[in-house]
């Protein structure tokens, strides 16, 4: 087994928000040279973290074949804009205004040729446009010279250590050159692995004594009545139909309250009409605080802006721990800690198959397996 001297990865991070996927690579021990996200607050809260490596520009407006700035890089991490793929709201996927943003990813990798390449989304893109947005997405990737090898996998984060019930797609391309025979990695909690999940009680003990971002809100005094008559874990259905205060035809997430002995449901970015996400026992709002915790942020990772705009780029991110085990699966590929083999072979199966048969495939080595769609 070949083994190199080590040195920090060199991460270029893209539609970076205020963070939270390059944190996790962070703590592993990589090194983001340079980053950008166009939302000044997000940018604002990221500078104030993570360092002066993050640039406020239109990614559409960057040239990454003829910047200076821009620095080699052995790895790119990146939520490309997801609300056009999301399950909540409208779905127009790669039709979208924001669902081609992706091509902006493809220049970059294509332009930087990375060993490898980390692509974030919701779970909205596995089906969006009958499922061809995937498809189109995994293939123009491939087709990037010298050819990546490409490996999406739905997270669950509760299944990695995050007190969240939060469904992601990572999407992993590894460049065939390399030789990395590259394994998402299996779960590290829950009942299939023996170990209890992280619950949003464990995660929110002591909460109260964070000095950053922990204002409550002032809510109505309708909406604590309606919050008095539902119970730990859960919603807007638990008010009686009979009841003055009942409301029906909302999303799943409207007055959810958390249930202490469980992960939370999916915190999310924005939304009025009860979307905030509700603590238990206490009948109000969580606070941005409390919901940073349940993102698995770190209480000195201070974020700047409004209550809603905090709110925004917490919902918008993606946990930090959700992602150590994916951080450190990666590793070896930079280390040179690894067996080469030839990647061509399972680069000519995988662009055969349909998408869910390319997860079977990545995973039937493995002792877990993940529900995908």
């Amino acid at each position: 087994m070949k083994k190199n001297n080590h040195r920090k990865p060199k991460v270029i991070s893209l539609f970076a928000g205020c963070g939270g996927l390059d944190l996790g690579f962070f703590h592993q021990g990589y090194e983001i040279v340079w980053a950008n996200d166009i939302d000044k607050w997000a940018v604002a809260t990221y500078r104030h973290n993570l360092g002066e490596a993050m640039i406020c520009k239109d990614i559409e407006q960057v040239n990454p074949y003829k910047s200076k700035s821009i620095r080699s890089c052995d790895l790119i991490l990146g939520g490309f804009p997801c609300q056009d793929f999301s399950v909540i709201w409208k779905r127009p996927g790669l039709n979208g205004e924001r669902g081609n943003l992706y091509k902006s990813f493809l220049r970059f990798v294509d332009a930087k040729k990375p060993k490898a390449f980390v692509a974030e989304n919701v779970k909205g893109l596995l089906s969006a446009n009958k499922h061809k947005a995937i498809q189109q997405i995994i293939s123009d990737f491939e087709n990037i010279a010298p050819g990546y090898l490409v490996k999406p996998k739905l997270y669950n984060f509760a299944d990695y250590g995050v007190p969240q019930l939060r469904e992601r797609v990572l999407i992993v391309g590894i460049r065939i050159d390399t030789g990395f025979d590259f394994r998402h990695p299996n779960p590290t909690h829950g009942p299939k692995v023996g170990k209890p999940y992280f619950t949003a009680g464990e995660a929110l003990e002591g909460v109260q004594q964070v000095k950053y971002n922990n204002e409550q809100m002032n809510i109505a005094a309708k909406t604590v009545k309606m919050l008095e008559l539902i119970p730990e874990g859960g919603n807007f259905t638990d008010v009686p139909i009979d009841h003055p205060l009942y409301v029906k035809g909302m999303i799943s997430h409207v007055y959810r309250r958390i249930h202490r002995s469980e992960p939370t449901k999916t915190i999310i970015a924005a939304g009025g009409g009860g979307t905030w996400g509700y603590h238990y026992p206490e009948p109000r709002p969580l606070t941005n605080r409390e919901r940073a915790r349940l993102q698995t942020f770190p209480d000195h990772f201070e974020f700047i802006g409004s209550i809603t705009e905090v709110r925004r780029q917490i919902g918008n991110a993606v946990p930090p721990s959700g992602v150590a085990e994916l951080a450190k699966a990666l590793m070896f590929l930079f280390t040179g800690n690894y067996e080469k083999i030839d990647l061509k072979v399972q680069y000519d199966e995988l662009k055969k198959l349909p998408v869910i048969k390319r997860i079977e495939y990545d995973l039937k080595n493995s002792k877990i397996s993940c529900e995908f769609v």
